[in-house]
């Protein structure tokens, strides 16, 4: 899950530049928010770093266009959920061979003991699994809301207004605490 966006090519080619420190700047700041994004839509670990990759370039190209309507972390989120959203859609189409489990790693927890370790990784799993499959809009709610989103930033994330974004995310708790409870 915590992966690391790695970059050949796309800087500008003067370092010195705005645009590349702004962007190295981002990067840093964001990485781990940017790969939460990328997990909460894309199972496959292969296509979790090109979804990444994509995500990366699109708020590459995005910062020259940032207006400070809003905070520069919620501008980022639209980008990454925008992204993600073409992403599934695009991968929705082209038929699969193998499974995610093929391809899933376990993240790394610090429980000493390995019993609370699998039972935690299988947890987290099933959560997951759970987030991946719910609808779009929920699960873009659900995801923001848990990166510490206010409900007005997550409206204009996704182009809602204040009071569905309540509604969504209300109903997308409940379905995925149900899920869970269905799976015990």
């Amino acid at each position: 899950m915590g992966q690391q966006i790695h970059f050949q090519g796309i800087y500008p080619k003067d370092p010195g530049t705005p645009l590349a420190t702004d962007f190295a700047a981002v990067l840093k700041e964001y990485n781990g928010l940017l790969s939460r994004v990328a997990s909460g839509y894309e199972a496959n670990e292969a296509l979790r770093q090109e979804l990444l990759q994509e995500i990366a370039l699109a708020v590459w190209q995005g910062l020259q266009r940032f207006e400070h309507k809003s905070s520069l972390k919620t501008y980022i989120l639209k980008i990454a959920h925008n992204r993600a959203v073409t992403h599934v859609a695009t991968n929705a189409r082209i038929p699969r061979s193998e499974s995610f489990e093929e391809h899933e790693e376990s993240s790394p927890s610090f429980t000493l003991n390995p019993e609370d370790n699998a039972a935690q990784d299988k947890q987290l799993q099933a959560l997951l699994n759970i987030v991946r499959e719910l609808p779009l809009p929920g699960r873009q709610v659900l995801t923001l809301s848990l990166e510490g989103l206010s409900y007005d930033e997550i409206a204009d994330v996704c182009g809602l207004t204040t009071s569905h974004v309540g509604v969504l995310l209300k109903r997308t708790k409940a379905a995925v605490v149900e899920r869970l409870n269905d799976d015990k």
